[in-house]
């Protein structure tokens, strides 16, 4: 099988795919493991498809996957994760906020003891290299009480986008999950604790893009969207 599948969900981003996917070659070309990258466009109006196909023939690791339309990043990550034939499956953001490097820890706890391992900007703040917006960070602890007093308690960050699973882990969880919009990942995990999996959060180097945008009436579709986890996953 298939070691590792690292999932780029991607909408428009002609301007940052290039420069990621020459920093995930140049990494993974030092791995002892076979992988495969899955760039999942989500319905890009720019040249992002292209881009990925000019890197298939250069890189035989490089697959396409191809949303219909735009969905949300949840739906290409899913589709992804789905897709996905490694034994671990990891996904990242596209601009490699989290650096492809932190990989190697990633992997080192889903294959000793964890069932999923999640990228943490909050257990060691001095790997934020370069922070957010004070707004946004305010909006990120208000989620993080919300997650903390009615979702998954311990954890410190849920929406890092730098985080892996094991391979029946992910088919149970992506399987089972709907949210498209920002609170896939709470979702997610969420599946996985009621699921019985074991989440492992560890700290992980982070650079803010000022290129991703978060506004303040964003909150009121996260606040949807925390109801709709309860509403759709009340059985599990």
């Amino acid at each position: 099988m298939l070691h590792l599948s690292f999932i780029i969900p991607a909408y428009n981003e002609a301007a940052r795919l290039g420069a990621s996917l020459a920093k995930a070659r140049e990494y993974f070309a030092l791995a002892n493991y076979d992988v495969e990258i899955l760039v999942v466009n989500d319905g890009s109006k720019d040249a992002t498809s292209e881009i990925v196909r000019t890197w298939e023939h250069q890189w035989s690791a490089v697959r396409l996957v191809e949303q219909p339309q735009n969905a949300g990043k949840g739906a290409a990550v899913r589709r992804g994760m789905l897709e996905a034939r490694g034994e671990f499956c990891i996904f990242s953001d596209a601009d490699f906020s989290t650096p492809v490097q932190e990989t190697a820890r990633l992997l080192e706890q889903l294959r000793t003891s964890a069932d999923v391992c999640i990228g943490s900007r909050g257990i060691d703040t001095s790997l934020v290299k370069k922070h957010q917006p004070k707004y946004r960070e305010m909006l990120g602890k208000a989620v993080n009480m919300v997650v903390q007093s009615f979702f998954i308690a311990g954890i410190t960050d849920t929406q890092c986008g730098f985080k892996g699973f094991r391979r029946e882990a992910a088919q149970a969880i992506f399987s089972r999950a709907q949210l498209n919009g920002w609170m896939f990942d709470l979702e997610a995990l969420y599946i996985a604790s009621k699921l019985g999996f074991r989440i492992v959060e560890i700290p992980v180097e982070w650079f803010n893009d000022e290129r991703t945008t978060v506004s303040f009436w964003h909150s009121f579709q996260i606040v949807r969207e925390f109801l709709a986890i309860k509403r759709l996953h009340k059985h599990l």
